[in-house]
């Protein structure tokens, strides 16, 4: 981004070995506190000094099956109160006024479950890590910021990158193709054939919606999804449950998507230790689809990516 980066941490530079790792006394969890308070003046004084007032959401997550962090997520991800209860307005590209900004820091900094890049193009950025770093970019300098941080107990270290620098991620925007009018032609096609088809929409990494289309539904269902959506197209559900079921491999993640007796339609990643548990949790199941969560089986029949109203694609995941 060319931006003066900043590494925000509780760990005392003094306390690093050689290879940069820290080996002092600090823990890696968040106090709830004061610390974390100023962790959260600090971020807010370097936005206020930068004159940044609010900031995009980018490459939203919510906890999946596994999680990485040093604390369990909690329900809700830490996004209660922030957001409704099915998340609207927490997408990527979605802009959230500071004070909402710091507390979605607050979440991640106490590993609640959801994380995102907060960014102001090409003047401002706060990127949360593992174990209590922070990292902040500004096109200013910012000294007044650097200085309340360090009178707060923390450390503003210079540094080249934030290690969360989407440059640093895998340039695959050759592959993503956006959902156009090209792709819902296709897609209306392909129902055609077929006479009814599975979409599943994620809206954030790793949540999705699941919604069972006939020709008559493309175009409400297009009307109803997500900014910047992840879309893949996959088979329609099997009636035929016993053969599903038949069919579970011996071991590894699977998705298990399936509707209810009234319509509804719901998923669940499950590994092997609760596949005895399936058949039960299926019983009143009328249709079912199992897909493996290992990528080399994963294969939709289409994929594309919500672009923008005005028809740019700027979502960074890859369908």
């Amino acid at each position: 981004m060319g931006l003066r980066v900043y590494r925000v941490t509780k760990y005392d530079p003094a306390d690093r070995n050689e290879a940069g790792h820290y080996d002092g006394p600090e823990n890696v969890d968040s106090d709830h506190g004061p610390v974390e308070a100023a962790y959260l003046a600090s971020v807010a004084a370097f936005a206020e000094e930068a004159g940044i007032t609010h900031l995009t959401i980018r490459d939203p997550e919510v906890s999946g099956f596994v999680n990485f962090g040093a604390d369990s997520p909690i329900d809700g991800h830490g996004l209660a109160g922030l957001f409704p209860p099915d998340l609207t307005g927490y997408h990527d590209g979605a802009q959230v006024p500071l004070a909402v900004a710091l507390e979605l820091v607050r979440a991640m900094l106490r590993d609640n479950g959801a994380w995102c890049r907060l960014e102001a193009e090409d003047q401002f950025f706060v990127h949360v890590g593992y174990d209590q770093y922070v990292y902040v970019g500004s096109a200013l300098r910012c000294s007044q910021a650097v200085a309340l941080t360090q009178q707060r107990g923390l450390f503003a270290e210079p540094i080249n990158q934030s290690p969360y620098d989407p440059q640093l991620d895998e340039d695959d925007s050759a592959r993503r193709r956006p959902a156009d009018d090209a792709f819902w032609a296709e897609l209306n096609a392909l129902i055609s054939r077929q006479g009814a088809v599975l979409l599943e929409e994620g809206y954030l990494s790793n949540a999705s919606r699941w919604h069972r289309i006939t020709l008559d539904e493309v175009s409400p269902t297009r009307s109803r999804l997500a900014p910047r959506a992840r879309l893949l197209i996959w088979p329609d559900l099997s009636t035929d449950v016993d053969a599903a079921l038949a069919g579970l491999p011996h071991d590894g993640l699977i998705d298990i998507v399936w509707q209810n007796l009234r319509g509804d339609i719901a998923s669940l990643t499950v590994d092997e230790a609760e596949y005895p548990a399936v058949p039960a949790m299926l019983a009143e199941a009328r249709a079912v689809l199992i897909l493996s969560c290992h990528e080399d089986e994963r294969t939709p029949l289409m994929a594309a990516v919500m672009p923008d109203t005005d028809g740019v694609l700027r979502a960074r995941w890859m369908p």
